[in-house]
């Protein structure tokens, strides 16, 4: 019979390791807070378009352009999603329809629907990227920003542990 001790303690899942490796390498970093908030602002640029697979890419290679830092651009690319992909790209398409004037674009469409997107044609297509570049530079811009205050906070909350 085992003690209770040991029945109690349970191993992590593999999530809560994946997550805590994660937050351990980004405290770690050895880039420069202001690379990190590079790396991070490209990433958030690049997340916010529908190139699904070469978001990562995309941030990677934007990150090598600015000398940002790569793995904090990996990490941005995932503000979207498979929960955000819907809501981040209707926002961004009506932001594009805003700007552009566009409102016939979208009329019918099923977001959820790859072939009614895809008969929606050219202005459709444009109407998005320009309104995922709009939201995509701006997001940048305020994870810049954000990064350049969170980043100093982050590492001495984890230099007092």
């Amino acid at each position: 019979m085992q003690p209770t001790s040991f029945i109690n303690k349970r191993k992590p899942s593999l999530w809560k390791r994946q997550l805590r490796y994660l937050y351990l390498r980004l405290i770690r970093l050895r880039s420069t807070t202001p690379a990190i908030a590079r790396g991070l602002a490209v990433g958030v640029f690049a997340g916010l378009f529908p190139f699904f697979g070469a978001q990562t890419i995309l941030g990677l290679v934007l990150a090598m352009a600015v000398r940002g830092n790569k793995l904090t651009a990996a990490v941005g690319t995932w503000i979207s999603n498979p929960l955000t992909y819907v809501p981040i790209y209707i926002f961004n398409f009506n932001v594009g329809q805003l700007i552009l004037g566009t409102d016939e674009a979208s009329s019918d469409i099923d977001w959820t629907s790859t072939q009614q997107l895809l008969k929606a044609g050219w202005e459709f297509g444009i109407t998005l990227i320009f309104g995922c570049f709009v939201v995509g530079a701006i997001a940048g811009i305020l994870s810049y920003f954000l990064g350049l205050w969170l980043i100093p906070r982050i590492r001495n909350y984890s230099a007092k542990e």
